[in-house]
């Protein structure tokens, strides 16, 4: 269930990067916000600026102007280490390449993310464990990542990112490179975390099938948000109406 207030909020993010001797605007005064317990699908054309926004809003990428606020901190203004610490506790993350050890097992990717966080060895472990079994690696918990294929990877970086029970889960294009029926999978995996984990899921992906699974979709493009609507899951046989119309604004 959503609560009625957002997770995370940002106003006026503007982000820009130099090439040569000029300035490319990336990000263009951007608003947004996300809630608890809700898919939030951030969607727009290649070199539209969602990866740098969804940066810009996990402590990632500090912008040039604007402000976040996550959980009720102003996180652009913290020190390093506390930032680092902020994302450490209340963020998980998950990535198209997967970004995982290739020396460590499936227990061990999940086990030590939750060892830095603090938790003693045998807690960790079981952790850990419990996060592989809800997203269905229980028998692949001692392979390595070469033994694992592109679906099971994936699934292996949202155990990483589920077993902190963060607050915030940021996936950029995760099921890029993945076959549809994995694809899947993943998706549902992120409908999960939100709505039995209560996690607010903000989600880049230029994937269209992608929608159906969202609570929210805004799309960006050239730096701005294009429009921004709710979806309303009606039931099956009957289309999914907007909770409003798309707000159009001028470039």
């Amino acid at each position: 269930m959503s609560s009625n207030k957002p997770a995370i909020v940002a106003h006026g993010i503007y982000k820009r990067f130099k090439t040569g001797r000029s300035h490319i605007e990336v990000l263009k005064r951007v608003d947004f916000d996300a809630n608890h317990g809700e898919v939030t699908m951030v969607m727009g054309p290649s070199g539209s600026g969602k990866s740098t926004l969804v940066a810009a809003l996990s402590g990632l990428l500090k912008p040039d102007e604007g402000k976040v606020s996550a959980l009720d901190q102003d996180i652009w203004s913290l020190r390093s280490g506390k930032l680092d610490r902020f994302r450490l506790d209340h963020c998980g993350f998950i990535f198209q390449g997967f970004n995982l050890f290739s020396a460590l097992t499936a227990l061990q990717q999940v086990e030590i993310i939750l060892k830095y966080q603090g938790h003693p060895k045998s807690v960790a472990r079981e952790k850990a464990a419990n996060a592989l079994m809800e997203v269905g690696l229980e028998t692949r918990m001692n392979q390595r990542p070469s033994e694992l294929s592109g679906g099971e990877k994936q699934r292996v970086a949202i155990a990483r990112a589920l077993a902190k029970d963060p607050n915030l889960l940021f996936a950029d294009e995760p099921t890029s490179a993945l076959d549809g029926e994995n694809g899947q999978i993943v998706i549902k995996l992120l409908q999960r975390a939100a709505k039995q984990h209560g996690a607010a899921v903000i989600c880049v992906t230029h994937d269209p099938r992608l929608e159906a699974y969202a609570d929210r979709v805004i799309h960006l493009e050239d730096g701005r948000i294009l429009d921004d609507r709710r979806v309303t899951h009606a039931p099956a046989g009957t289309a999914a109406q907007p909770h409003r119309q798309p707000e159009l604004i001028e470039a």
